[in-house]
């Protein structure tokens, strides 16, 4: 009885605890862990620069952030609630997200709010508003009818592929829409974007595509609109970065785009180029402000081995094994211990990085309104951060895991650090396809979770091109493997 107690989990919990913190050298190196991460991430930050403020590539929507919002636009006026319907009657494929529909706007400058539905050439119709809300219609192109109805304060949008029987999108709400906006029909057609890696650079080159497209059957209904109204045609633009996109090398934005309409017997013929929606900068300050986790990943790799083969070195762990002999459930213990140690001083240390680091960044030009300063109560941040913590806790685990199955020091870390850090250099020399394999392929990947924006193929780091889930997936199954393996080995080994 008083054996199984003291053979309990809970006291092996207590016991690993108690050799954890009672030992000076591992007392030093999660102190380490977490002052060198931190002094590494506000190096990095204080040595980060940028003049996207200064030559910006796109425009501030209503939400304050940065946008892309350029197209050609066929408009008229429209005062209080109303309609505007048309039938999409053709549609170059320029795109596979080329627009062509029925748009209502705050005038024609460039960031202003707006509604619009549109049918595409790959993607079915979709409804937008606001460069944020973006709502699947249903599959399929043109021909296609269109319409968009204002009511208040809210824009609904509709489609029929007879003109008899519509099916509703959805609704979006418009506030701060103003009485009279135009109405009226849309060309987009984004850029195509070519991203090359090779030999440790990214070059990006970017062209406009040019989408033409007919319309008939249009009309504005409401009882504030004229039938006589004259139909203004418009490109809506924005400025455009003259050699650099921000945070990516040998950026080259080539040609221009010829656009316009014509009219003949009630068919519209509209040409327009460019892209709607949010264009912010691949570049990340949550990112760079985690950067010297990578330092404080390298001592936890080191601590998590260095905790399991020091008792085999020394014999200490035939003692631990007499105590307790279940030695999955010593393996475990060591394992519960030194994870939620490194989860805990991993948090602190990507806290304090996070809430030290954004002011230099800030300093060296990632600052709104290219930069919107992220908040640690926003999800993606709050992920990035606590995403963070967790992949330190995972990387003690797994190099606890190959301490026990290598049971040598020197080999052990080299083997941990060649899997977590090594492949996040060699993918930066390889061509996209090999470097992105390499990070949802090894450990390396889980860099990837410090990332607060979605996943970029912009950038140099190749883990900022997968999912940040994915990533941290990996990280998870080479820990669990990496256990249950050495978990396997002790009971089948001598001590």
């Amino acid at each position: 009885m008083m054996s199984a107690a003291r053979d309990g989990f809970g006291q092996l919990l207590l016991a690993e605890w108690t050799k954890l913190r009672s030992v000076r050298r591992w007392v030093l190196a999660l102190a380490a862990l977490v002052v060198l991460s931190v002094g590494f991430s506000l190096f990095a930050s204080a040595g980060s620069g940028t003049d996207s403020n200064k030559h910006p590539d796109f425009v501030v929507g209503p939400n304050g952030r940065p946008v892309a919002d350029e197209f050609q636009f066929v408009h008229q006026p429209l005062t209080g609630d109303g309609s505007v319907v048309a039938r999409v009657v053709s549609q170059q494929n320029s795109h596979a997200w080329a627009g062509a529909g029925v748009m209502i706007k705050d005038g024609t400058r460039s960031g202003s709010r707006y509604a619009a539905l549109m049918v595409t050439p790959k993607h079915g119709v979709r409804l937008s508003a606001n460069y944020e809300v973006s709502r699947a219609g249903r599959a399929g192109g043109v021909p296609r009818w269109l319409r968009l109805t204002r009511t208040g304060n809210s824009v609904t949008g509709y489609e029929s592929t007879d003109g008899a029987t519509w099916h509703k999108v959805g609704t979006v709400d418009m506030r701060g829409l103003p009485p009279t906006a135009e109405v009226g029909l849309f060309v987009s057609s984004p850029p195509k974007v070519v991203v090359t890696r090779s030999a440790g650079t990214t070059s990006v080159a970017e062209g406009p595509t040019t989408g033409t497209a007919t319309f008939d059957s249009v009309r504005v209904d409401g009882a504030q609109a004229t039938g006589s109204a004259v139909w203004q045609s418009d490109r809506v633009t924005q400025p455009h970065a003259q050699d650099t996109l921000e945070g990516v090398p040998d950026f080259k934005r080539r040609g221009g785009p010829s656009t316009g309409s014509t009219e003949a017997n009630g068919v519209f013929t509209v040409t327009g180029s460019g892209e709607i929606g949010p264009r912010e900068s691949p570049d990340d300050p949550v990112q760079a402000a985690l950067f010297g986790i990578l330092i404080g990943l390298m001592v936890i790799a080191a601590m998590g081995v260095l905790y399991m083969t020091s008792e085999f070195k020394r014999g200490m762990i035939r003692t631990t094994f007499v105590a307790s002999p279940r030695r999955g459930r010593v393996l475990a213990a060591k394992a519960v211990v030194l994870g939620t140690t490194a989860f805990v001083l991993g948090l602190v240390a990507t806290v304090v990085s996070f809430r030290l680091g954004l002011p230099l960044l800030r300093d060296g030009g990632f600052a709104p309104p290219a930069y919107p300063t992220p908040k640690l109560t926003e999800w993606p941040v709050l992920r990035a951060v606590v995403g963070t913590a967790a992949f330190v806790a995972l990387i003690a685990v797994f190099a606890l895991g190959v301490g026990a199955i290598l049971r040598h020091s020197a080999g052990a870390i080299t083997a941990v650090l060649a899997l977590v850090i090594l492949p996040a250099f060699v993918a930066i020399a390889l061509p996209t396809t090999g470097a992105l394999w390499l990070m949802r392929l090894t450990p390396a990947g889980g860099f990837a979770i410090q990332r607060a924006k979605p996943p970029s193929n912009m950038l140099a780091e190749a883990w900022s091109a997968i999912d940040p889930w994915a990533g941290l997936g990996v990280v998870f199954a080479y820990a669990v493997v990496a256990l249950a393996l050495a978990a396997w080995l002790l009971r089948r080994r001598d001590a």
